[in-house]
C-alpha cells in the first residue's frame, strides 16, 4: 500500500544517478578544457569544484532559498492557522515540525525547502493566506510536507546545483575558445575540438531538461501524496484553481528556485513553447487527475 514514504529510497537512488550524470558531463567538459589549454590540472579543479559547490549548496540550500524568496520567519501568535495546520499536518504525516516562513507577497503560491525533514522549511506567501479556506489551505500544505516526506528536496536541490554548475562551465569554455579565435591549440586533433564546442553547447540544454522532468513528475508525485495525507483531493483541486486565477508573477521571482514552488512563480505562460520549458506540469491536468483519485 502507498505511503507517504513510498518514493523515499527511490528518489535517494535517483539523486545519485543524478549526480552521477551530472558529474560526468563536468568531467567531459573538464577534459575539453584541460585538452584545449593542454593542461590535466583544469580537469582537476573542474571535478573538486563541482564537488564543493554542490555540498555546500546543499547544507545550506534552506538559507539560501529563503533569502531568495525574500521570506521570513514566522510563529503561533502572529499565524495562528498557518502554524496550527502545518503542525497538525506534520504530525500526521509523522514529520518533524518544520520552520515556517511568509513571503509579503500577493500573489498566492507556496514552497518547501531543506536538506532533509530535519532542516526542512515550509512557507507561504501573504496572497495564498487571504485567499484559501482551511481545507484548501491544508491541501496545499499537505501537497509541501509531500515534498518533505518523499525527500524530493534532496533530487532537487542537487538537479538545480548540478544544472547550474554544468551551464557556467559550458559558459566558460565556449567563452575561451571565442576570445582565442576559435583556434584549435593542438591542430592534430581538430576534430576533437569540435566535438568538445558541440558538446560544451549542448550540455546545459541537456542539464535543463533533466531538471523540468524531474520537476514536473515530482509535483504530480506530491500531490498524490498530499492527497492521500489529507484523505481530501478536492481540498487541493480547489487550491489550485484559486492559485491559477492569478497571472502575475511573484516580486521575488527567480529561475534558480521557481521549481520549487507549488505554482510557477513567474505567472501564466503566453505560449507554447515557454510552456515547454515550463518546470510545473500544466494546473488543469493536475486538477483533474486529483478529482479522478
Amino acid at each position: 500500500m502507498a505511503t507517504l514514504y513510498t518514493h523515499q529510497g527511490e528518489n535517494v537512488r535517483k539523486t545519485w544517478l543524478l549526480m552521477a550524470l551530472f558529474f560526468g558531463v563536468v568531467i567531459a567538459l573538464g577534459w575539453f578544457f584541460s585538452f584545449a589549454y593542454n593542461n590535466q590540472v583544469i580537469l582537476y579543479v573542474a571535478v573538486a569544484f563541482a564537488i564543493i559547490m554542490n555540498v555546500t549548496s546543499y547544507w545550506f540550500s534552506d538559507k539560501i532559498v529563503v533569502r531568495l524568496a525574500g521570506a521570513r520567519e514566522t510563529n503561533r501568535s502572529e499565524n495562528p492557522e498557518l502554524w496550527n495546520v502545518v503542525e497538525n499536518l506534520s504530525i500526521t504525516a509523522g514529520l518533524p515540525m518544520p520552520k515556517v516562513y511568509i513571503i509579503n507577497d500577493p500573489v498566492p503560491n507556496a514552497f518547501a525547502t531543506g536538506r532533509n525533514k530535519e532542516h526542512a522549511v515550509v512557507a507561504a506567501t501573504t496572497g495564498l493566506l487571504q485567499i484559501l479556506n482551511r481545507t484548501e489551505l491544508e491541501g496545499v500544505i499537505a501537497h509541501e510536507l509531500s515534498h518533505i516526506g518523499n525527500r524530493d528536496m534532496l533530487v532537487s536541490t542537487v538537479a538545480v546545483v548540478l544544472a547550474g554548475f554544468v551551464s557556467m562551465l559550458s559558459n566558460i569554455f565556449l567563452r575561451s575558445m571565442w576570445f582565442s579565435g576559435g583556434r584549435d591549440r593542438r591542430d592534430d586533433n581538430g576534430l576533437i575540438m569540435i566535438l568538445g564546442i558541440i558538446f560544451a553547447i549542448l550540455s546545459p540544454i541537456f542539464a535543463m531538461l533533466i531538471q523540468l522532468a524531474i520537476s514536473r513528475k515530482r509535483e504530480y508525485l506530491a500531490d498524490s501524496s498530499g492527497a492521500l495525507l489529507t484523505r481530501y483531493p478536492e481540498g487541493l483541486a480547489s487550491a489550485l484553481e484559486k492559485i491559477s486565477a492569478y497571472s502575475g508573477p511573484m516580486k521575488h521571482a527567480n529561475t534558480a528556485t521557481a521549481h520549487l514552488y507549488i505554482s510557477n512563480p513567474f505567472g501564466k505562460k503566453q505560449n507554447w513553447l515557454s510552456r515547454l520549458f515550463d518546470t510545473h506540469p500544466p494546473i488543469a491536468d493536475r486538477i483533474r487527475i486529483l478529482r479522478e483519485e
